[in-house]
């Protein structure tokens, strides 16, 4: 499984939970509030998608070179925020954090 694919996987696992409070939920929660309801539906059928189709929204925005980063976003450069997540060197999820 590519480190994209994990970062993904591991956004997803961590909303809901402590980590997620200030990543992914952090991340869903301002754009469900600061961009319109024509997006939403654009995108997933719906003004009010649930935080699950908002996530299954995020694109590979850059990985940094240097270091196992990966920075998703939303598609249509809607944002500037990012929910960044880092591995360490074994290639387990070091943190997901929403950025910008």
């Amino acid at each position: 499984m590519s480190n994209e694919k994990k970062a993904l996987d591991g956004i997803k696992q961590s909303s809901g939970t402590e980590q997620g409070e200030y990543g992914i939920d952090e991340f869903v929660s301002h754009h469900l509030d600061e961009l319109p309801p024509s997006y939403w539906e654009k995108h997933v059928g719906t003004s009010k998608p649930a935080n699950e189709q908002v996530i299954d929204l995020l694109i590979l925005r850059s990985k940094w070179e240097d270091e196992e980063v990966y920075d998703f976003t939303l598609p249509d450069d809607v944002t500037d925020y990012v929910v960044s997540v880092s591995f360490d060197e074994d290639g387990s999820i070091e943190d997901i954090s929403m950025e910008n």
